[in-house]
This record gives C-alpha cells, structure tokens and sequence, in this order.
C-alpha cells in the first residue's frame, strides 16, 4: 500500500510539473525610422584677386568648393539666391559708389542627385568668371557679394 501511495504521488508530481514547466514564447516588435536630411559640411569661397582694368581679361575665380551629404537613398536639389546684389538672374558684386560687377555662378554634376550618407561627403562643382568687358570701367576698390545655396531634400 506505501508503494501504491508513493507511486501515485510520484506519478502526481510528475503531471504536475510538466504543467508547471511548459514552454511558452511571445515576440517583440522592434522599429525605428531615419530621417533624411541633407546638411552642408563645409562653405565656399570664390577669390577673382586684383581685376587688372588695364588688360581687360575674363579672370575665373579660385574657388574653394562646399561641401555636403544627404542620408543614404535621398534624393537632393540644390539652389541658389543670385547673391545679395542680384539683378534678375544674374549675379553681381557691389562696390564702391554702387557700381556692379557682374559675374557668373554655375555649378554642375551636384545639383540633383541621390544621397550616399553621412560617411560620404560630395564636393560641389561650381564655376565663375568675371568678364574683362565688366570690370574695365569699374570705380576702383573692393567689390563683394554672398550667394546663399540651399539643399533641399
């Protein structure tokens, strides 16, 4: 009768803690989202140096290119404002008694395009030239004007 007793408890524990085991399992949702951005890393700068009014060249300007990067897949534009001292499309530096020497702002390969992330920074390609033929009755000092570009993404 003992061995019945402890059979039977043994075969109760054994029932009961295969219940009070079992397995079970869930899962987790895990999400975040990037945001795309653009940001320039860097300004530029373009210097004509002394305009020679004597020689009357087309003097192209040094230029030190912006740089930028925009998130991995985002397709970008770039623009510009024409500078503060615009007159329709074209762009223009102010100097002394308001006098105007226009000059041309181009820039290719970077203006559209599709961004590779932050790890890689893309170069501007921009251009300018000051023609001779605008600057050979210019009043004499310092002339100078700010484009503004803007990414937009």
């Amino acid at each position: 009768m003992v061995k019945r007793i402890i059979l039977i408890v043994a075969i109760a524990m054994i029932a009961f803690s295969g219940v009070a085991m079992a397995d079970d399992t869930t899962t987790v949702s895990v999400s975040a989202s990037v945001n795309g951005t653009c940001k320039f890393r860097t300004g530029g700068t373009i210097i004509f140096g002394a305009l020679d009014p004597n020689s009357g060249v087309d003097v192209d300007g040094t230029i030190t290119q912006p740089t930028f990067w925009c998130s991995k897949g985002l397709g970008y534009t770039i623009s510009d404002d024409n500078g503060l001292h615009e007159s329709g499309s074209t762009h223009n530096m102010l100097g002394p008694s308001a006098d105007l020497i226009p000059y041309t702002f181009t820039y290719s390969d970077t203006g559209t395009g599709s961004g590779a992330g932050s790890t890689n920074t893309k170069t501007m390609n921009i251009a300018s030239t000051v023609l001779g033929a605008d600057y050979i009755n210019a009043t004499h000092g310092s002339y100078s004007d700010t484009v503004t570009l803007t990414i937009t993404p």
